[in-house]
């Protein structure tokens, strides 16, 4: 694709969609979608007890340029995430409070970002939630097109404009938006799945007993012993 391309338009989830996808969180997610969707674990949140669910403003910038991110922000919305994709591995700060302050007057939630962001004690103080692959005081220039809206590939997940992204102490994990129905009603099962199991293990039953894994564990040869004298060599 052409870079310097930018689209306008993108489909939106509604802001109820969000909030229940925010609630169910990312491994409920990533588990009700058949474990997809989930970006590499180096994806961290800069401070602890951050929760976000919005809508993907995709964004494709190069190593130590951050002139799309300053692009991209005049499309963004409320709700909406900022979600970064680099066109080869970098770790430069290529986001700070100023962009923060930009983009949060925008309706932006918060940033994932497979590079570098700084000024972390000002973002932590503003409680603007990011996930990044690093944190870098190491500056950018403003020099070079990328695209913005455009299909990505972010710390190793695909992620489509308008895609749902969910993020919080657990990692990153991202929805596609002709999903988003199914997976809220996958989640919903998943939790009251859990619910149930919660209560019997807090009875005092075991997960193996529970999920009736004891015959395969027997039939995969898993033997017991009294003592130790009686394993044999």
């Amino acid at each position: 694709m052409k870079m310097g391309t930018v689209v306008r338009t993108l489909p939106r989830s509604t802001e109820g969609e969000l909030s229940a996808l925010a609630r169910f969180g990312v491994a409920t997610v990533h588990e009700a979608m058949g474990r997809t969707g989930l970006m590499k674990p180096y994806m961290r949140p800069i401070y602890p007890g951050a929760q976000i669910a919005g809508n993907a403003i995709t964004v494709l910038a190069h190593p130590g340029d951050n002139w799309m991110l300053h692009v991209a922000a005049e499309l963004c919305q409320p709700g909406d995430v900022l979600v970064v994709a680099l066109s080869a591995d970098n770790t430069d700060g290529m986001f700070g409070e100023l962009l923060a302050t930009s983009v949060r007057a925008r309706g932006v939630v918060g940033l994932v970002i497979d590079a570098g962001c700084r000024d972390v004690a000002e973002l932590t103080r503003m409680h603007f939630p990011v996930w990044s692959r690093a944190i870098s005081a190491k500056g950018t220039i403003k020099a070079t097109l990328g695209n913005v809206n455009t299909p990505v590939i972010c710390a190793g997940a695909l992620v489509h404009a308008g895609d749902a992204v969910i993020a919080d102490d657990d990692g990153v994990v991202v929805v596609p938006h002709n999903a988003v129905a199914a997976t809220i009603a996958a989640s919903e099962e998943r939790v009251q799945r859990e619910e149930k199991k919660r209560a019997r293990l807090a009875g005092g039953e075991l997960g193996m007993d529970i999920e009736k894994t004891r015959p395969k564990l027997e039939e995969l040869g898993l033997t017991y012993y009294d003592n130790i004298d009686q394993v044999p060599d």
